[in-house]
Formats: structure tokens, sequence, C-alpha cells
């Protein structure tokens, strides 16, 4: 069951993208409604496989492959029709790498036969790239929130990519202490 939910959100992507690409008045509130229902889902596919009981690896994969897949689809979208711009685009560029990074870091983990835990300020990275999105997507021009939104949308943005930066960081050096033992 958690697994098909996690499969939803990454399914989601698709009507938010469409969704956003509309030429039409309601195209960033349908986009936004999308988004909120898939981010609720990562609230929730974890919840319900801890408490069935169904935690698996391929659910362990997939989660923060799905979470990846919505925020970056919806930072690539918003940069791409302006709604961030000049100096923000550096935020999105932070949250896009780090998430190349740590994927990379993960996969030669795995082939050493390592993994990289989660940890809890990650969670809070991939919430405030959720809510900042969020934002961004209401503080689009024809969102429900309009222009008025951006400042505090710019603000959660930029909380979210020093999360981002620092979590980053965080398991760079770790996977790198993992990587160099492995050699040792």
């Amino acid at each position: 069951m958690a697994n098909l939910i996690t499969l939803a959100r990454m399914a989601l992507v698709i009507p938010f993208v469409f969704a956003f690409l509309a030429n039409a008045p309601w195209n960033m509130t349908a986009a936004l409604v999308i988004f909120v229902i898939a981010a609720l889902t990562d609230f929730v596919d974890g919840r319900v496989a801890r408490a069935r009981g169904e935690t698996s690896a391929l659910g362990a994969a997939l989660d923060p492959i799905a979470d990846k897949l919505l925020i970056a689809a919806a930072l690539i979208l918003l940069a791409r029709n302006g709604v961030i711009a000049g100096f923000g685009v550096v935020a999105v560029i932070i949250i896009i790498l780090r998430e190349i990074l740590v994927s990379g870091l993960r996969e030669a983990l795995a082939a050493a036969q390592k993994t990289l835990a989660v940890t809890p300020l990650a969670k809070w990275k991939t919430t405030a790239q959720l809510i900042a999105a969020g934002l961004m997507l209401a503080a689009a021009p024809t969102g429900i929130a309009g222009e008025a939104l951006r400042p505090v949308a710019s603000a959660a943005l930029w909380l979210a990519a020093i999360l981002t930066l620092w979590t980053g960081a965080e398991y760079a050096l770790r996977a790198a202490e993992l990587l160099r033992g492995e050699r040792a």
C-alpha cells in the first residue's frame, strides 16, 4: 500500500506539469492543488508503511526519488516561467545539484555495500523544499495568492536551499568517510 502511494506521487508529476503549462487562468491553482496532494502523500506513505509493517528496500528507494521528481519538476517550471528569477535561480541550482550529488553518493555506497541513512535534518529539508515550491506556485502571477506572496515564498526557497546545502555537505562528508574506509 505504501509503495502504491509513493508511485501515485510519482505519477502525479505528469498532471502537475500539464496543469502548470496549460494556457488557462486556472492553471496555477490546478498545479498547486495537484502539487499539494502529491506533497501530502510524502507524509502518508511512510506512516502507512510503518503502521502496516510494510517497510521495504523498494519503498526506501522510491520515496526519495518521488520527492526529487516532484520538487525538481516544480522548481524547473517555476524558473522557466520567471516566478523564480535572478538570484533565486541559484537556490534552484543548489537544490537540484545537491539531489544529484546525494543520489550519486548513495549509488557509490550501494556498490560498496554501504548505506547513507536519511537524517532528521534531511527530512526537514524535504519539507522545506515542498513548502517553498508550494508557496512559489501560490505566488505565481495566476496563483491563488499572487505576487504579494513572492517575498515570503522567496525566503522559504532560500531556507530550503540553505538546508539543502547543509545536508548535502553532511552527506558528502559521511559518504567520503564510508568510502575511504572501504578502500583502506
